[in-house]
């Protein structure tokens, strides 16, 4: 599995008690990661997250990703990150707030502004100092000279990858590999209208990374699949995994971006393409991901709509 938690509560709570003093109140997170497990503290009087894993570069990444935090954009500060006897450990700010996923449509619809001007905040933010295309690392640097290689790199699967191994799962899986390929075909076909702009793209604005209050975005959190490319993808990710939150079924948030870029003065141009093109590697992405943990019927689920977009 995906998921390489490597301690239970009671030890993490002990480790919190150590390091904090015996007074400490710990409580594990409603919502827990896949590479991560998360516990909201408090000690004197000031409220905070602490999250665990036995990987430290997405808690690096998080990091990185704070210079770009403004009142539109708003990321907890990471005010520690260090070393356990069976990992890593990062405490950050912790922000109120419910999870963006959770909303109903009226809520949701009373957050689209606020969505969007997160989004625009990712648009604009300067890639100061980075280069290249695609998942950035927790120096900001990404790996490809372009977003089109960055795009269709989706189907490697390299010794010392995160996920390595997903390929031959795929294979083995129940559908196998012909929706992946069939989808990938059409990928390499699409991505030739795609633009080779760098833009802050945060790549899981879904899966409880983003917080709301009060109709405002109060913190997105969880940077570990940051990339750099086509600010359009984030949009995308709404687009392609709508079908699974059946209570924004009457939000067509493709539609209501395009109000807001109007509204905006903002042109984007070739967006049905460029947002097709995006869909196709969320999709694929998807793909990849579910194989290598094995989730079964959320890959039949996954292929067959990134078929339906190809």
């Amino acid at each position: 599995m995906a998921c390489i938690i490597v301690t239970s509560f009671e030890q993490d709570r002990a480790w919190l008690r150590h390091r904090f003093g015996p007074s400490v109140r710990a409580a594990p997170s409603t919502r827990q990661g896949e590479w991560s497990h998360a516990y909201a503290f408090a000690r004197e009087g000031h409220e905070y997250v602490v999250r665990f894993s036995a990987l430290d570069e997405d808690f690096r990444k998080d990091r990185f990703a704070t210079r770009f935090a403004s009142p539109a954009l708003p990321i907890p500060a990471i005010l520690e990150i260090g070393e356990t006897d069976e990992g890593f450990y990062a405490i950050s700010e912790r922000v109120s707030g419910g999870f963006l996923d959770e909303l109903d449509e009226t809520g949701m619809r009373a957050s689209l502004p606020s969505l969007f001007a997160a989004l625009d905040a990712m648009r604009e933010a300067a890639p100061v100092g980075t280069t290249g295309y695609g998942i950035w690392g927790a120096d900001g640097h990404a790996p490809h000279p372009s977003w089109r290689a960055a795009l269709l790199d989706i189907a490697s699967d390299r010794p010392g990858d995160r996920i390595h191994g997903w390929r031959q799962r795929l294979a083995a899986s129940p559908i196998g590999s012909g929706a992946f390929a069939q989808a990938y075909a059409r990928l390499g076909e699409s991505s030739d209208s795609c633009p080779e702009e760098r833009h802050l793209i945060h790549s899981d604005l879904l899966n409880f990374n983003v917080l709301v209050a009060d109709g405002l975005l109060s913190g997105v959190i969880d940077w570990g699949c940051a990339m750099w490319g086509d600010w359009l993808y984030d949009l995308a990710w709404f687009c392609f995994w709508a079908p699974w939150y059946p209570a924004w079924a009457g939000i067509d948030v493709a539609a209501e971006a395009s109000r807001h870029h109007a509204a905006i003065g903002l042109d984007v141009p070739h967006v049905a393409e460029r947002l097709a093109c995006c869909q196709l590697h969320v999709g694929l992405s998807g793909m990849a991901y579910q194989a290598f943990t094995e989730r079964w019927d959320l890959l039949t689920e996954t292929a067959a709509r990134t078929l339906e977009l190809a």
